[in-house]
């Protein structure tokens, strides 16, 4: 998408870096901002340090560092995610840089764990905020109102979530530099039937194949889990274990619907390994035995396999809406773990915590 900045005044943004920054939280806004004419400025805490993102996808040197910037020369700042965050609330300078950003009126927009260095700072206190989900809790004590969306915006507050809103975070940014509009073929950020995957692919994040390669191991995840748990239902005398055994598949199936809804909106079909994971699942699951016991535990290894695939699914691409689904698929296992454990512990006579109640079907 060939863009070019419609202001006469060229803006000046300033992306911090540190070792571990999560690579599309920093190469998705750094490479939209610099298509759009503005001036990036990649700020660090040394100035010979040659910093590497997390996934090896991001190298290269600052252009300065927090000590020595000054913040009313540029009108905004982000603060991208990943592990770098953690380093960089350790940084006084780079924490000093940000609260001048705020106190100046300036644009301050953080991604994923990019409001630690905001909490490290006081800054979130009484504000609208966002963030990774690990690290609610912490924008909460902060004196934060967290809010579970994928753009959240208070005054020249920026927040996001996780890669998958990078598009919508960058189109925030962009927008209130005075860059955006049906002139620049760009799409509101409140536009929910955007193809946002586009954007971000152009702004060096997923590409379709990745997201389509993710939705299909997903995919083959759910179908596989669906035959396994059809096989332990047909297996267990428990009546209870029974009737979540067929809660869960029925959830499968609603899940594994959506995914081959988003692949089929991508122009794609199921792969092969998706479409004969229950194939395998149905072969392997005929050789093992009945013991109640073991029918729960090898329930339990299901999903707990599950949540962390699908976990690593969600933090990965650049598409809102594949990470909605991983998003959504994790929560539902994530409570169906904590209700069998409940069931597995009263059966060997535990006194289990009250549990969570299980999922309601989506349709």
């Amino acid at each position: 998408m060939a863009q070019s900045n419609n202001q006469d005044t060229k803006k000046r943004v300033a992306i911090l870096i540190e070792n571990g920054v999560e690579d599309d939280e920093f190469q998705v806004p750094y490479k939209g901002l610099q298509m759009a004419g503005i001036e990036v400025v990649v700020l660090g805490s040394r100035t010979n340090e040659n910093y590497a993102g997390k996934q090896g996808k991001v190298a290269m040197k600052a252009d300065g560092t927090t000590t020595e910037a000054i913040a009313s020369d540029f009108d905004a700042v982000i603060i991208p995610g990943g592990y770098a965050p953690d380093m960089m609330r350790t940084n006084p300078n780079t924490v000093r840089f940000v609260q001048e950003a705020m106190e100046q009126g300036k644009i301050v927009a953080a991604v994923c764990h990019g409001p630690q260095v905001l909490i490290e700072g006081d800054l979130l206190r009484g504000k609208q905020a966002t963030g990774f989900i690990s690290i609610r809790k912490d924008i909460i004590n902060a004196g934060a109102n967290y809010i579970d969306e994928p753009l959240v915006v208070d005054g020249n507050l920026i927040t996001s979530r996780q890669p998958g809103d990078l598009a919508i975070f960058t189109t925030a940014i962009l927008s209130r530099l005075g860059y955006g509009g049906k002139e620049v073929e760009m799409p509101h950020e409140s536009d929910v039937s955007a193809e946002w995957w586009k954007l971000a692919n152009t702004w060096g994040g997923s590409t379709k194949g990745d997201i389509v390669k993710g939705l299909n191991t997903a995919l083959a995840g759910e179908r596989y889990s669906r035959e396994a748990f059809t096989s332990y239902a047909e297996k267990t005398t428990d009546a209870e274990l029974k009737s979540f055994l067929q809660d869960m598949i029925t959830n499968k199936e609603q899940h594994i619907l959506k995914l081959e809804s988003r692949l089929n909106s991508l122009g794609e079909q199921p792969s092969i390994p998706a479409q004969n994971a229950d194939k395998y699942a149905k072969l392997k699951n005929s050789l093992q035995g009945t013991d109640e016991t073991f029918l729960m535990r090898s329930t339990l290894g299901d999903l707990q396999t599950g949540i962390v695939d699908v976990n690593n699914l969600r933090n990965k691409f650049t598409d809102p809406v594949a990470t909605a689904i991983f998003s959504e698929i994790e929560i539902d296992l994530c409570k169906y773990e904590q209700c069998l454990a409940h069931l597995y512990k009263a059966r060997l006579g535990a006194k289990p915590a009250k549990p969570t109640s299980a999922p309601a079907v989506k349709m």
